[in-house]
C-alpha cells in the first residue's frame, strides 16, 4: 500500500511509520490505543459491480460483518489473547486491526537462533492458554503462527492474528467455494507454505497440531514439515513426512503426540497447558540462567549482564562472602587467630623496650 506516517485510515487510525507490504502500525485516534492492521487483498470482482469502474462495497461489507462476528465473541479478557479491535475496507483492502503493545513477534526472535526448551515450552505455555480459552468460548483459531505470536517485553506471549485468519479463511471460502480445488488454490495464494496453517483437519484439534509444529519450530528454528511450496507442504503433512520430535528434547513426548494424523489422539489445549506446567516446575537450574538470558536479550533497556541465579542450599551469609570477595580482596588470616597474634605482637613490643632500656644503660 501507499502512504506514510500521518495518513488516516477509516477515518480512525492514523499510521504511525511507513508501512509493510499490508501491514501497517498505527494510532486509534478514538482510544489512544497502538493497534497493528493487517491487510487482505480484495479482488477486483468483489469490489467492482457490473460496471468495473463502480464500487461494490457489499461483499466487502459481508466479510467485515464476518470478521466482527468472531470478534465479538472470543474471550478479549485473558491476558494472553491479543484483542481484536475490528475490520475495515478501504480501496481494494480487507483490514483488521488488533491491539499492539511493545514487543517483538515470535518470527522476529527467531531470526536470531532457535529458542532454549525450556523458553520454548514457557511461550507454548501461554498461547496453550490462550487456545484453552477460545475453545471454551467455542471458537478456533486457525492462525497460530510465529508471526501472530507477540512476545512481549516481560517476556509473556501472546496470541494474536484471530481476525486476520478469519479474514483468509472467509476471503477463500467465498472466492472457492466450501471445499474442492479452487479453494485450495485461493486458499495456497492467502496463505502461503506455513506448515502451521496446513494441519489435516480444523477445529480446535487442528489448532493444537499447529502449537505442536510451532513448538518444534521454537526449539530448532525450522519447520518439522518441509515449506518449499504449499504442494510439497501438504504432501509431506498428509504422509506423516516429517523431522522427527526427539529434536524437541523435554518437549519431544508431548510434541510428538501434537503431531499424530488422528486428532484424536492430540492433548487438548488444557491438557497441553497442564502438562507444560508440569514440565516447567521440574525443570533443572541451568533453564533460569536461560530464562535471564533471554529476558535481558528481550529488553535492551536492561543491564547487559544479568543478575546470576542464586545458589539453591546456600545461605544468606555465603551470598554475602561471595559477593564481598568479587568487590575485593579478602583476609586469608582466620578470624580465630587475630586474637592471639594480637596479644603475641604486644609482648614481642615489650620484650624490645626492655632491652632497648638495658642497652642504654649499660
Amino acid at each position: 500500500m501507499r502512504g506514510g506516517p500521518g495518513q488516516l485510515l477509516a477515518g480512525r487510525y492514523r499510521l504511525t511509520d511507513r508501512p509493510e507490504l499490508l501491514r501497517a502500525s498505527a494510532v486509534d485516534e478514538r482510544t489512544g490505543e497502538t493497534v497493528l492492521l493487517r491487510a487482505v487483498e480484495l479482488p477486483a470482482l468483489l469490489t467492482a459491480g457490473q460496471d468495473p469502474d463502480e464500487p461494490n462495497p457489499g461483499h466487502g461489507d459481508r466479510l467485515v460483518r464476518r470478521v466482527a462476528t468472531v470478534g465479538a465473541a472470543a474471550p478479549t479478557w485473558h491476558p494472553r489473547l491479543l484483542r481484536g479491535v475490528g475490520a475495515f475496507v478501504e480501496g481494494e483492502l480487507l483490514w483488521t486491526v488488533e491491539e499492539r503493545p511493545a514487543g517483538w513477534t515470535l518470527a522476529e526472535l527467531l531470526t536470531a537462533g532457535p529458542l532454549p526448551p525450556y523458553r520454548a515450552a514457557e511461550l507454548a505455555a501461554d498461547l496453550a492458554g490462550a487456545l484453552r480459552a477460545l475453545h471454551e468460548a467455542g471458537l478456533a483459531h486457525g492462525n497460530v503462527t510465529a508471526e501472530s505470536v507477540l512476545v512481549c517485553e516481560d517476556g509473556a506471549a501472546l496470541l494474536g492474528g484471530l481476525l486476520g485468519g478469519v479474514a483468509q479463511e472467509a476471503l477463500a471460502e467465498d472466492l472457492g467455494g466450501p471445499g474442492g480445488r479452487r479453494r485450495y488454490e485461493v486458499r495456497a495464494t492467502l496463505v502461503g507454505p506455513v506448515a502451521e496453517r496446513w494441519p489435516l483437519d480444523g477445529g480446535p484439534a487442528g489448532d493444537c497440531w499447529a502449537l505442536g509444529a510451532l513448538l518444534q519450530r521454537m526449539v530448532t528454528g525450522r519447520s518439522p514439515f518441509p515449506e518449499l511450496g504449499v504442494p510439497e507442504l501438504v504432501t509431506a503433512v498428509r504422509d506423516g513426512r516429517r523431522e522427527p520430535s526427539v529434536v524437541c528434547g523435554p518437549a519431544a513426548p508431548l510434541v510428538e503426540r501434537l503431531l499424530q494424523p488422528d486428532p484424536t489422539l492430540r492433548p487438548t489445549a488444557r491438557e497441553v497447558q497442564e502438562e507444560l506446567a508440569a514440565l516447567l516446575a521440574g525443570a533443572p537450574e541451568p533453564a533460569d540462567g536461560e530464562r535471564a538470558a533471554r529476558e535481558v536479550e528481550l529488553k535492551p533497556e536492561a543491564p547487559l549482564v544479568p543478575l546470576r541465579p542464586r545458589r539453591r542450599g546456600r545461605g544468606a551469609e555465603t551470598v554475602s562472602a561471595e559477593a564481598g570477595a568479587e568487590g575485593g580482596r579478602k583476609s586469608r588470616i582466620p578470624p580465630a587467630l587475630l586474637g592471639p597474634l594480637l596479644v603475641g605482637g604486644v609482648f614481642a613490643l615489650l620484650v624490645l623496650g626492655m632491652v632497648a632500656v638495658v642497652l642504654f644503660a649499660g
